[in-house]
Formats: structure tokens, sequence, C-alpha cells
């Protein structure tokens, strides 16, 4: 449980009592993102849809239905025993479209997984944990239970490249796709625009990244580029012959990206921002470009649910080699490792993509930065 920034406390709830309506949920694994790394760090702003603290964390939960009531049973469509994948974000059970079991049309969403009071009864409502709770609410849906948990969890991360580089930008052919950092996201954006039939496609790391931007080629990308060695804006342009018609964002603490991306795109050009800041400024924001170049420039935070269902359907079909972005699987108790290593505070360690494991025998990682 995270009781307050940079402190996570091991505890125990008791088991919930669950009635028709909702279900319990036996946690295989949990992914871990950049955002993990800003809520543990106290780096997110204010937002109607969570609480700071204290919360359990995880909001990326793949798992196995421990228990389910009667009517979640069949309006879910599963029963005890399958594996679902489980979105944030569930309903507020107040609004016409929840009075509808209709959670996904909900307008404003009763909460989110992971960022959930935890006095709000009954307690468990993150995936950092061996049981979590599902509320009547929920969306989910089924998955595989032959793909191994590290895997089947990237549901997340590729819904986010489906939705950031491919639906929101509206990529198709002739674009050109240029991905901004080199992470479990910025890898998921270069499968989603190879998928939607990018022209071109180019991705942007740092020199300790070498393996990330290999394995980039792999998934798709035409070109890579090292952010600390070269000019980006200039070589960037150089590869692609002036700019591209799409930049995604993903970069995280990196404010000056967004002046990168700014520059990078070409008149009528699109934007995507997914990189959280940590809620520092960017310097120097060229706005003129921005109307001389009619840009569009679009944030994302989430995605929509048709997205993440494909995500499933794309890790199903075994067609990514998605074991090789899946770097460690790390026991509850190694949380907070889990978060240090993926913000890139062990020294050798850089992994792409990370998932918290209840059960899982424990990683030696090293030891953490003193700069953390």
């Amino acid at each position: 449980m995270l009781v307050k920034p940079k402190t996570l406390e091991a505890r125990e709830f008791a088991r919930p009592t669950i009635g028709p309506d909702d279900g319990l949920l036996r946690i295989e694994a949990c992914g871990i993102c950049g955002s993990d790394y800003e809520q543990y760090e106290g780096a997110q702003p204010p937002h109607e849809d969570y609480t700071p603290f204290p919360v359990i964390p995880g909001h990326e939960p793949l798992g196995v239905i421990e228990e389910i009531g009667a009517n979640a049973r069949q309006r879910w469509g599963v029963r005890e025993g399958d594996r679902v994948a489980v979105r944030s974000g569930y309903g507020c059970g107040r609004c016409e479209a929840c009075s509808r079991w209709e959670p996904r049309l909900c307008r404003k969403r009763g909460g989110t997984y992971g960022y959930t009071d935890v006095n709000k009864p009954p307690q468990l409502w993150g995936g950092y944990a061996e049981l979590m709770y599902l509320s009547p609410y929920t969306v989910l849906k089924k998955m595989d239970p032959k793909i191994p948990a590290g895997v089947a969890v990237m549901f997340n991360p590729l819904a986010a490249g489906l939705s950031w580089a491919a639906s929101v930008p509206g990529t198709g052919p002739g674009d050109r796709v240029v991905v901004l950092g080199a992470g479990q996201r910025g890898l998921c954006s270069v499968i989603a625009a190879r998928a939607a039939g990018a022209k071109q496609v180019v991705i942007t790391g740092l020199s300790r990244d070498a393996q990330k931007l290999a394995l980039a080629r792999e998934l798709g990308a035409d070109a890579t580029v090292n952010a600390e060695t070269d000019d980006v804006v200039a070589r960037v342009r150089e590869i692609t012959g002036g700019g591209a018609e799409v930049v995604v964002d993903t970069t995280p603490y990196a404010p000056q990206s967004l002046n990168h991306a700014i520059a990078i795109a070409v008149r009528k050009g699109r934007v995507v921002v997914a990189g959280l800041k940590g809620m520092r400024p960017a310097r120097e924001l060229p706005v003129d470009d921005v109307i001389y170049k009619e840009l569009t420039i679009r944030g994302v935070l989430s995605m929509p649910v048709d997205d993440t269902f494909r995500a499933i359907d794309i890790i199903e079909s075994g067609r990514y080699p998605f074991a090789k972005m899946h770097t460690y699987s790390l026991p509850l108790e190694q949380a907070e490792d889990a978060i240090h290593a993926l913000a890139g505070q062990i020294p050798g360690v850089n992994p792409v993509h990370l998932a918290i494991v209840p059960g899982a025998p424990r990683v030696a990682l090293g030891q953490v930065s003193r700069e953390s």
C-alpha cells in the first residue's frame, strides 16, 4: 500500500464478501508503467478519478476469477477459474449508462484501480496484491490462459500504442510516424503504426537503449535515432525527408520533447503527447510554429475499450515477439525495486517491461542509484 510519496508498506485486509453483482480477482500479474513511478514519487497532479494516498497501486491487472456473483457471471460472461484482463477504470454506478449495466459508456468513471482510496470498502482496489475486488461496473475480457502471465499482461501498453500511434492520430498509408521514446509504450507504438500501414516509422532513444532500439527494428521500425549523440530534429528530418505527419511523444520527465515533436511535425501534422513530465513545464514552446503549421496537438491519458480488446486479440494471435519485451517478473516484496528499475535508477538495469507477480521468486537487480 502506498501510504505517502516513496513509502510502500505491506498490509493485510479481510477477504471481501462477494454479492450477486461483483467479483474477486486472484492477481496473476500487474504491469508497471511510468505512471506507477510518478504515483510513487507523488508527482501526479490531482485528478477527479483517483485518490493519491493511501492506495493499493496497480492499474494494469491480469488474473483469474476467484469468486463471482451470479449476476456478474452472466453480465461478464465469465466464471470462476477464467483468466481475465481488467480495464483500469470502472463505472460510477450512478449514471444512465451504469444503470443499464453499460459501464463502457459511463461518462464519469467511478474510479480507477490502483488509484482508489483504500478506505473505501472493500479496500482491495489495486493490482499490487494477491486479491483485487471487482466492482459491478468493471470492464474486463477473457484471455487465453496458455500465454505466460508476463506477456499476457502487456495488453495495457499495447492498447496504449494502438490508440496513441494509430486510432487517435488517424494513421494510415502514406503517413510518416516518429515515436519519441523507446520504452514499452514507445515500442508498442511502433507495432501500432506499422499495423496501421504507415509509410515509414522512426523511433528515438538514449544510448543505454541500444537493445530496445534493436528490438524496435524487429517490431517494424525503419530507423532509430540516438537522442544523446544526434541532433534529434535534424536527424529525423534527414531520415524522413523533411518530417513526419504523426509524432508520438512517449518520453517521461522530458518536457522539451514536445518542442522536438513540434519541430519534426510537417504542416497539418498530428502530435500526440503521452509521456507525463512530472508537472515540469516545457520551456520556450514554439507557439508560432504550431499556428503556421496548423498542427493538431492531442494529450492522451488512457485508451478506448475497443483498443484494449484489440490488444488482447493481437497478443493472443502470437504475431509479435512480446516475450522479448517482457524483462522481469518480480514478487510483491520487490514492488519498490520494480518501480526504481523501470525509472532507470538501478545501474546496469534497463528493462522494457516489468510486472508484479505474487509469489514470483526474487530477482537480483543490484542497488538503487543514490540519485533516486
